[in-house]
């Protein structure tokens, strides 16, 4: 079993890893526990990145680590099929982690466009995947993905494989994690109002359960939008929930 190494995850214990020294594939320490990690497992590459949601479902907005071909990364950058991938969507459907000899990282709607995608990872040397999602404790939700060319692990394998990447993750969650929220704190009558607006109430119905007027519920409604960078009632719901503030 790879042993996480504490000195990586405990030095400026508390910061990002953004600051942190990387060797000559661009991995900082801690992407490189990942990659050795893989390795022990007989795979090449991996791919670590918070899970994508309504408001953030970009490639670039939800990758943590990675040691795939720069070419690669970048082509996958901009044509961006991440958030509705044939990845994500079985991640949804299940949290047992599943193998593919299959590229799980297209979304199978356009054949042309994918075929010549899938065939970019195979080139690369991505021909199979294992693949899994992680909550920490702090409830941030991250997809795994180990890519190679090796034949699928059996079940004591991927048990002990997937146990490794629950302790490596437990460990330096703290440096992984992007430290998501409002810009400033909402009040507690702005809280509740999007509450009641997550409810499907109106700016009116909220006015007559909170006692207050009717413009007073769009001020509150205007001021938590704009702390928390949304441009509508539904946008700023959504990130509330993704903030745990609902």
């Amino acid at each position: 079993m790879l042993r996480v190494s504490e000195l990586i995850c405990r030095a400026d214990e508390g910061k990002s890893v953004s600051g942190t020294p990387v060797d000559e594939a661009g991995l900082c320490p801690l992407a490189r526990q990942f990659a050795a990690l893989g390795r022990s497992y007989g795979f090449d590459f991996f791919l670590i990145g918070t899970f994508p949601n309504a408001d953030k479902p970009e490639f670039s907005a939800n990758l943590r680590y990675s040691n795939w071909p720069a070419s690669l990364k970048e082509r996958y950058r901009t044509e961006d099929p991440f958030a509705s991938s044939q990845l994500v969507a079985r991640l949804k459907q299940s949290i047992v982690p599943f193998h593919s000899d299959a590229s799980v990282f297209v979304d199978g709607r356009d054949k042309d466009g994918d075929a010549a995608l899938i065939a970019a990872f195979k080139e690369a040397g991505l021909g199979s995947s294992l693949a899994f999602s992680i909550h920490d404790a702090g409830l941030a939700h991250y997809v795994f993905v180990f890519s190679g060319d090796r034949a699928e692990l059996d079940r004591q394998e991927v048990s002990a494989f997937y146990f490794d990447c629950v302790e490596l993750l437990d460990a330096c969650s703290a440096r992984i994690a992007h430290k998501d929220g409002p810009r400033e704190k909402l009040s507690a009558r702005e809280i509740e109002c999007l509450r009641w607006s997550a409810a499907g109430k109106s700016s009116d119905e909220i006015a007559i359960i909170l006692a207050i007027s009717s413009h007073t519920v769009v001020s509150y409604l205007k001021s938590a939008m704009r702390k928390l960078d949304s441009v509508n009632r539904m946008q700023a719901v959504a990130r509330a929930c993704r903030f745990r503030l609902l």
